[in-house]
């Protein structure tokens, strides 16, 4: 697949995304459909953002528990970026005609203090070393109304693992001292639980999140710069949220984050 084709596609899924049209596979658009071919088109779809004047401040990992790999037909995480103009901090708002079908993610994000050097193999411990803070975060995907039952990778890839923005709680004043394994995590939607989980449903820990990402990115020739944070995957059910919907999601009583949805 050349340059050009894969400009094309990842103007094609931009414009589809921009008029909230119903999500479709573009795999039959290649003659390879790989995941190779998947990241070069999210490579032609950063570029086309940035182009825009957009910046990419954070990443996301995608598909971070095994049953929804094997529903995917992988057997590891996928990856996405994030954009500057799609990050807000809580309590943040959202209006849902703005966009097709919108789900939230409950999750923890990870923000470095260092770059994660592209020569090291990274493990939780390396990234460690390098965190400079942790938040309670929702995020939104945008899935477009997707049939889950014909999902395949190379779509979630090229459409930039769905991310549509990040809404940021405050930081947790220590995150060292927080069980980033069996913390309870919570979803509540006007005042109702709806959702729970731990801080480790997503690969176990959300520090082997960054060090799967870290090794990915450093393989497509990306790195993870200082100031970055990364999406680590959700620790509750995706939700689906309606208009007048108040979201908050908490992490233990170390902090939360909130939401309006109009």
């Amino acid at each position: 697949m050349n340059e050009q084709d894969r400009l094309e596609i990842a103007a094609s899924f931009l414009e589809e995304l921009e008029t909230k049209a119903q999500h479709h596979t573009m795999a039959n658009r290649v003659e390879d459909a790989s995941l190779e071919n998947a990241y070069l088109i999210q490579d032609a779809f950063i570029d086309i953002m940035t182009g825009r004047g957009e910046q990419v401040v954070a990443w996301k990992v995608a598909l971070t528990s095994k049953a929804m790999q094997e529903f995917c037909g992988v057997d590891h995480p996928l990856s996405g970026a994030v954009f500057n103009s799609r990050v807000q901090n809580s309590p943040g708002q959202v209006v849902l005609s703005d966009h097709r079908h919108l789900g939230l993610e409950c999750e923890i994000a990870v923000q470095l203090g260092a770059d994660l050097d592209a020569t090291t193999t990274h493990t939780k411990e390396t990234v460690r070393d390098a965190v400079d803070a942790c938040y309670p975060s929702f995020e939104l995907i945008e899935d477009r109304d997707a049939n889950y039952d014909q999902l395949n990778p190379f779509d979630s890839v090229s459409e930039n693992a769905w991310n549509a923005g990040v809404i940021l709680g405050s930081p947790f004043a220590d995150w060292q001292d927080i069980d980033l394994v069996d913390t309870p995590t919570v979803l509540e939607v006007n005042g109702e639980v709806l959702g729970s989980g731990k801080t480790g449903d997503a690969l176990g820990h959300p520090f082997e999140a960054v060090a799967w990402l870290a090794n990915h990115l450093n393989d497509r020739g990306r790195t993870i710069r200082a100031g970055e944070f990364v999406m680590t995957g959700s620790t509750v059910i995706t939700y689906f949220p309606q208009v007048a919907d108040r979201v908050k999601f908490f992490v233990g009583d170390h902090g939360s984050v909130e939401l309006a949805c109009l």
